[in-house]
């Protein structure tokens, strides 16, 4: 039993001091990236954006990506499986458009295959990978395809998320988790020199980088698996933390707990799936980058993880009592206030302009909200791609806020 507790008081300890290892970083060091203004001015770009009856919002999604595409660049939409005027609005709108019916083959990795092979006969220097409702900082998008082939690597732009008008307090832990995810973490791992996860939009590649995977899938989350299939094969992702990309929270309960139960059962399943390949493989190809990829995977969803700790850390402590083992809770205490570090300083130095105190303060109840959604993946985990419900976005997206 004692070594039990131990092994689990261990294994718990490591998720929490990688996070704070890198709301540090994020918080702390200082490195510079190179200015991309310079770089490649003459490439061609094709931004692919996969759309799935997205008439209500796309028109200002391709309006902000026409106006800084050149003369040699792009937009292609492909139009997935619509039963709405999103290809009619498109095509309106100046964009190539391809449509696609296949309702045995559904989810974004198969629309984004479909546009690529469309792609082949004629590529372009650089694709990047917008969702259609998601807004891109102006002036931004070549910066950011010029930065992919610079480096020969996949990049991720910033991927934040804005709230609703009147927003509850559980959207605004809601976004201060994403953020943390989608930010302060992989500002973290690139302050320390390191590869990046991608985000599924926002995402520019070398030609030669995208067109060497297969991208026709239906998981869940084929981002992830994408970067990480790519840094398997020895293209790990960067980030190009000077590019803005901004989605917006749903506003429909429904649709948030959608939204979650997709990203974060999804998650899960690559956990467990590719956290022992990336561990093997770093050893194999002896790359410290897929150490820290797989480092990186292994933190699950902040609320996962304060969850899991406190049934740890009570589990432990009851053990300790009776059988007088007082290392498991001595570690796990550590853990807590590793945890709790690297929240409030995620939120000091990243969301305290946006998320009050007081209203950080409840994230309890945003913990207890998502118990459900982890006993679900015990019992039934997602599998296949859903897309999530939509509000009108658009006008009232900012991607033009500067970052902290």
């Amino acid at each position: 039993m004692y070594a039990l507790s131990l092994l689990l008081a261990m294994l718990l300890t490591v998720p929490t001091l990688v996070l704070a290892i890198e709301t540090t970083a994020a918080s702390y060091l200082k490195r510079s990236q190179t200015n991309t203004e310079t770089f490649q001015k003459d490439i061609s770009i094709a931004v692919l954006v996969p759309a799935h009856n997205e008439a209500q919002g796309i028109a200002p999604v391709l309006d902000g990506i026409l106006g800084q595409l050149r003369a040699q660049d792009q937009l292609i939409v492909v139009a997935d499986n619509c039963t709405d005027e999103t290809a009619a609005i498109a095509r309106a709108m100046g964009a190539t458009v391809l449509e696609r019916h296949n309702l045995h083959e559904r989810g974004k990795g198969y629309a984004l295959d479909f546009g690529l092979k469309a792609l082949s006969e004629n590529p372009p220097d650089a694709v990047v990978i917008m969702d259609a409702d998601c807004q891109v900082q102006s002036g931004s998008l070549p910066q950011l395809a010029a930065w992919a082939v610079h480096t020969g690597a996949p990049t991720q732009a910033v991927y934040l998320f804005e709230t609703p008008d009147s927003p509850t307090s559980k959207a605004l832990i809601s976004a201060f988790a994403i953020k943390v995810k989608n930010w302060v973490r992989p500002l973290g791992l690139s302050q320390l020199g390191l590869p990046s996860l991608l985000f599924g939009t926002g995402m520019a590649f070398p030609w030669h980088v995208l067109s060497s995977v297969n991208l026709a899938s239906s998981h869940i989350v084929e981002d992830m698996k994408l970067s990480l299939d790519l840094a398997i094969a020895g293209y790990p992702a960067l980030l190009s933390r000077f590019v803005v990309v901004t989605g917006k929270l749903p506003q429909a309960a429904s649709a948030a707990t959608s939204q979650r139960t997709r990203w974060e059962h999804g998650h899960l399943q690559v956990i467990k799936k590719y956290a022992p390949r990336l561990l093997w493989e770093s050893i194999k190809q002896r790359r410290i980058g897929l150490l820290a990829l797989s480092l990186e995977l292994i933190v699950p969803p902040l609320s996962l993880l304060v969850l899991l700790w406190v049934v740890a850390f009570i589990s432990v402590s009851i053990i300790g009592l009776i059988k007088a083992f007082w290392l498991p809770p001595l570690i796990l205490g550590t853990a807590g206030g590793l945890l709790v570090y690297a929240i409030a300083t995620a939120w000091f130095n990243f969301a305290r302009n946006d998320l009050p105190l007081s209203r950080l303060l409840t994230a309890v109840g945003y913990v207890l909200w998502k118990i459900p959604l982890y006993f679900k993946f015990l019992v039934s985990p997602q599998s296949a791609w859903v897309r999530t419900e939509r509000d009108n976005v658009g006008a009232d997206i900012d991607p033009t806020k500067p970052l902290p």
